[in-house]
């Protein structure tokens, strides 16, 4: 197993209608107002931009996003990654009861050369690194929603 290949699934419940989450998920550019982990944003063009985020831990990743597919019918923004890290992300927005379910998933291998050379006792604690920037994502989402003209 390459241990600088990594899969990640997250899920959030929102009391929000799929179209609003929609409408701010489709904004990366935003992101950096309610997601504190997502540092930096910069757009070079509709479909591509660059990213620099940082959780817990005390590295930041920087890598190029390319849209690939922005679906609103089914509930899909997806993206290629080059950079720090190097992969594919996908949101899947979908109603569940009276709100929203989201799924992000995501597959990457890791460029950075500290996280490549502390890959092996690293592992578990870059995992942790990542569940909490998504349980961060998550509640800052969920303010944006609640917040009349976002925050």
């Amino acid at each position: 197993m390459d241990r600088t290949h990594y899969r990640f699934r997250s899920r959030w419940s929102l009391p929000a209608p799929p179209a609003a989450v929609f409408a701010v998920l489709e904004r990366p550019e935003d992101y950096p107002r309610w997601w504190p982990q997502v540092r930096a944003v910069t757009r070079r063009d509709d479909a591509t931009g660059v990213l620099t985020i940082r959780s817990v831990l005390p590295y930041a990743l920087t890598f190029t996003a390319r849209r690939t597919r922005h679906d609103p019918a089914t509930g899909i923004l997806e993206i290629v990654m080059t950079g720090d890290i190097e992969g594919w992300a996908r949101w899947t927005v979908m109603p569940q009861g009276t709100g929203t379910l989201v799924r992000y998933d995501q597959v990457v291998d890791v460029n950075k050369p500290l996280l490549r050379r502390l890959a092996v006792p690293g592992r578990p604690v870059f995992r942790v690194n990542h569940r909490l920037m998504m349980r961060a994502g998550r509640r800052g989402l969920l303010r944006r929603l609640q917040t009349p003209g976002g925050i």
